[in-house]
């Protein structure tokens, strides 16, 4: 599996969309104000679609807007959480989206990260 995506998670992340620079992805298949659907799996096998869209910041620059409020309600996800997105090749050829989210927790006196499902 390849990394294309790790960020803990704001508060704007949490009440609007992911927010995803542009430049951490490469090449993307569309341009700005376009829209397309990315449909990946949690770690339960959860199908999920994300509704995206190329958009513009002047601070940032073309960033990869997610939606996916559903994901965040439904799985209790909370400020400084962590979310990966991972790329999966299966059968050497189809490539398949994975969404990994870890939440730090405190045991025995020491923080760990947890998948959180």
């Amino acid at each position: 599996m390849t990394t294309l995506f790790s960020k803990l998670l704001t508060k704007a992340d949490i009440e609007n969309v992911l927010s995803i620079p542009a430049c951490t992805l490469g090449p993307l298949p569309f341009r700005e104000g376009h829209s397309m659907n990315m449909h990946a799996h949690d770690g339960s096998g959860q199908q999920w679609i994300f509704s995206c869209n190329i958009q513009r910041n002047e601070s940032v620059g073309h960033f990869l807007s997610v939606g996916w409020i559903e994901f965040v309600r439904e799985r209790n996800l909370q400020v400084d959480d962590s979310v990966t997105i991972l790329e999966e090749v299966k059968n050497n050829q189809a490539t398949c989206i994975k969404i990994e989210v870890k939440r730090k927790i405190r045991l025995f006196g020491k923080d760990i990260w947890a998948d959180f499902i």
